[in-house]
């Protein structure tokens, strides 16, 4: 399964180009996709009225998964911890949350942040276009 962030999503229904939003192009209907729910909220705040309806069905049509928990708190503020003992601060709590959790579950992730770089680098992040 490989987690679509909400930072591609945007582009992507932006119709920017970028090596993400191409990838995610070419894989549409080939590979098992899917966003976070709190990834789907993200997106669907910054759509115009009249866009929402249209992007939220779209949206619904992979697979959203559920992002809550006590134990995913947990292992997001453990992670937040790790890195900014190694001197990175991961700017947003979301990108935290995003990050534990494909780790939990063993998910690449599809990203176009800086936030997620120090989980490559330091927890094992798997992200597609790069080894981890």
């Amino acid at each position: 399964m490989v987690i679509v962030d909400a930072s591609v999503w945007i582009d992507y229904l932006k119709g920017t180009t970028t090596t993400q939003t191409e990838w995610l192009d070419s894989h549409l209907g080939t590979q098992r996709l899917g966003l976070m729910d709190i990834s789907l909220c993200e997106v669907l705040q910054g759509v115009q009225n009249h866009e929402a309806k249209r992007i939220r069905d779209y949206l619904l049509s992979f697979e959203v998964l559920p992002s809550g928990g006590t134990d995913l708190a947990l292992a997001a503020a453990e992670n937040y911890r790790s890195l900014r003992a190694k001197g990175i601060t991961v700017r947003k709590t979301i990108d935290c949350w995003i990050a534990s959790f494909c780790l939990r579950e063993g998910y690449t992730l599809l990203h176009s942040d800086r936030d997620f770089e120090g989980f490559e680098q330091y927890l094992g992040l798997q992200v597609v276009g790069r080894a981890g």
